[in-house]
């Protein structure tokens, strides 16, 4: 299958970055569609990060404000530790960089879960998810960078309560929903691995 670009202008440049594509793309019953015109936000590839405590059986969530969640319910979200790639960066170091930035914690070990597209309909994001190895026994506080104008408090879940909010919509974000589910499947072979 092929596909190609007419045509690409940026049409706004602030926070996010929006470009405008006009495309055509193969079609399933051959020949080619017609011209396609389409906005995609274009924006630095993700790296989250489920904070596990294989020893206490705990997991570290942060909370902040999410001004677009407002549409559906509470802007204030219960998240995995993520951030942006910076274009020097490998998604391991800023797993590291994050979990220090906003929860003010070392990982130790960290094992990939998966890459995914969260919104390929409108955003060219790829997200890299991970589980990393973490002491949640003193873990808690505000964190976030001023500059950023973050504001980040730190939870301590045991896996049992992490499940129960899953279940019950309190965890509604794709990757913390996605991130819990593979837990679900992987706990007893991440603690018999990681447990001291």
């Amino acid at each position: 299958m092929e596909f190609k670009i007419i045509n690409r202008e940026r049409v706004f440049d602030g926070f996010y970055k929006l470009d405008r594509f006009r495309v055509q793309h193969e079609l399933f019953n051959g020949g080619m569609s017609t011209e396609i015109v389409r906005e995609v936000m274009v924006r630095p590839d993700a790296v989250c990060v489920l904070l596990f405590d294989p020893t206490l059986d705990q997991l570290v969530f942060v909370e902040q404000f999410r001004v677009a969640a407002s549409f559906h319910g509470s802007p204030w979200l219960l998240e995995l530790v993520a951030g942006l790639i910076d274009k020097d960066e490998t998604p391991e170091q800023v797993g590291r960089r994050e979990a220090m930035e906003e929860a003010g914690l070392t990982l130790g070990r960290m094992e990939k879960i998966c890459n995914y597209l969260p919104s390929p309909g409108g955003s060219n994001e790829k997200v890299f998810l991970y589980v990393a190895e973490v002491d949640s026994a003193n873990a808690g506080g505000i964190y976030g960078l001023e500059e950023e104008g973050e504001d980040i408090k730190v939870h301590v879940l045991t896996t049992a309560e992490a499940f129960s909010a899953l279940e019950n919509g309190k965890i509604n974000n794709a990757a913390g929903i996605m991130a819990l589910q593979w837990l679900q499947l992987h706990k007893t072979r991440l603690r018999s691995l990681w447990s001291h």
